[in-house]
C-alpha cells in the first residue's frame, strides 16, 4: 500500500513537473525581495575547468515570502494521517519530517520550473532527496556553476517552507536514483 501510494504521488508530482517546466507564462522576477544568499558548492572538475560556466542567477528565482516557523507550521497533512505515516515507515523517519517532506515535495515544481527556465539545453536530470533532510537536485550540464539556494515557497500549499536547491554540474541522467528510492 504504502509503495503503491508513494509511486503515484512521485508519478503526479513528475507530470506536474514537466508540464510546468514547459510553461514560461509565469515567468517573473522578483527584484524587490532579498533572497537568501547562495552558497558555493565545491565544483566539479568539469565546471572547474570551464571559465566560462555561466551563474544561476538566484535572484530571478527568490520569492518575496519570509521563511515560516516549522515547529507551529499548518500543514495540509494532519502529523498522524496515514499518508504520513506510510511516508514515514517508508523512508524511516519520523511523522514531523515525514510531514514536512511530503508537503515540500508536492510543491516542489513551483522552485524547479524557475530554476529550468534558466538552464534551457544545461538541465540533464533531478531528484529530491529523503530522509531527514529533503533538497532538490538539479544535474546540469558543465556550462552552468555549481551552487545552492534556499527557496522560501510563495504558493498557498508549502507557502514559507524552505527547499534547498543544489547544482551539480555533472552532467548525470539516467543513473541519478529516482525519488523513492530506499537503499537497504
Amino acid at each position: 500500500m504504502a509503495k503503491h501510494l508513494v509511486s503515484m504521488m512521485i508519478l503526479t508530482v513528475s507530470s506536474i513537473g514537466m508540464l510546468t517546466g514547459c510553461d514560461n507564462s509565469t515567468d517573473k522576477t522578483n527584484t524587490a525581495s532579498e533572497p537568501a544568499v547562495p552558497s558555493e558548492q565545491s565544483e566539479s572538475t568539469d565546471s572547474a575547468t570551464n571559465p566560462t560556466a555561466k551563474d544561476i542567477d538566484w535572484k530571478a528565482i527568490a520569492s518575496t515570502e519570509k521563511a515560516a516557523n516549522r515547529a507551529d507550521y499548518n500543514y495540509p497533512f494532519a502529523l498522524d494521517s496515514q499518508n504520513v505515516r506510510d511516508y514515514a515507515d517508508y523512508f524511516r523517519v519520523d511523522n514531523a519530517t515525514a510531514q514536512h517532506n511530503l508537503t515540500v515535495s508536492m510543491a516542489s515544481n513551483e522552485a524547479l520550473s524557475k530554476v529550468l527556465d534558466q538552464l534551457d539545453s544545461s538541465y540533464t536530470s533531478h531528484e529530491l532527496t529523503d530522509g531527514e533532510n529533503i533538497e532538490l537536485i538539479i544535474h546540469t550540464t558543465s556550462d552552468i556553476k555549481a551552487s545552492s539556494y534556499d527557496y522560501v515557497f510563495e504558493e498557498d500549499f508549502a507557502k514559507g517552507l524552505i527547499l534547498p536547491i543544489v547544482i551539480k554540474p555533472d552532467g548525470v541522467k539516467g543513473d541519478v536514483k529516482a525519488h523513492g528510492e530506499v537503499q537497504e
